[in-house]
C-alpha cells in the first residue's frame, strides 16, 4: 500500500512559526516517523509539502492515476478558501483525510469553515501532529 501526504501553504515552516501553536516538531520530524510507521505495516508513504495551490491540485490528480490508497491532507490556509482543491478531491477516487495541528474551531471565526472536509472521509484537528498519525493508521489498519 501506497499513501501520499501532502502538506499546504506554509507548512514547511514547521518548528519555526508560530511554535506556541504549532509545536516545535519540524515537518521533516513528522515524515521520519509517519514513514517509519508505514514500514510496520510494510507500506509507504511520499511526503509532500508545496506553497502553491496548482501543485497540491496536480498532486491530488496524480494519487488516482498512480493507484495510491489514500491521502492523508493537510491543507493549510487553504482549507478556508479553496474551492479548487475541494474540487480536486471531488475529481478523483481517492479517499482523503483532512489533518489539522491546532483546533481549527477554536481560532479565528474565517478558520472555522473547511471548503474540503465535505468531500473528504474525515477531517482530525486540534491533536497536534499526531493527528497524522492517526489518519496514517486509519488507511493501514483497513
Amino acid at each position: 500500500m501506497k499513501l501520499f501526504v501532502l502538506n499546504g501553504p506554509n507548512l514547511n515552516r514547521l518548528g519555526k512559526r508560530e511554535p506556541e501553536i504549532y509545536g516545535k516538531e519540524t515537518l521533516e520530524d513528522i515524515k521520519i516517523r509517519l514513514q517509519l510507521l508505514a514500514e510496520n505495516f510494510n507500506a509507504s508513504i511520499d511526503f509532500r509539502q508545496s506553497n502553491h495551490e496548482g501543485e497540491l491540485i496536480d498532486w491530488i490528480h496524480e494519487a488516482e492515476d498512480s493507484g495510491i490508497a489514500g491521502i492523508v491532507f493537510n491543507p493549510g490556509a487553504y482549507t478556508h478558501t479553496s474551492i479548487a482543491l475541494r474540487d480536486a478531491i471531488a475529481a478523483v477516487n481517492v479517499p482523503v483525510i483532512e489533518v489539522h495541528i491546532s483546533n481549527i474551531h477554536k481560532r479565528e471565526a474565517f478558520r472555522h469553515h473547511s471548503m474540503l472536509a465535505a468531500e473528504c472521509v474525515g477531517q482530525i484537528c486540534g491533536l497536534g501532529t499526531v493527528g497524522y498519525d492517526l489518519a496514517i493508521r486509519k488507511f493501514l489498519e483497513k
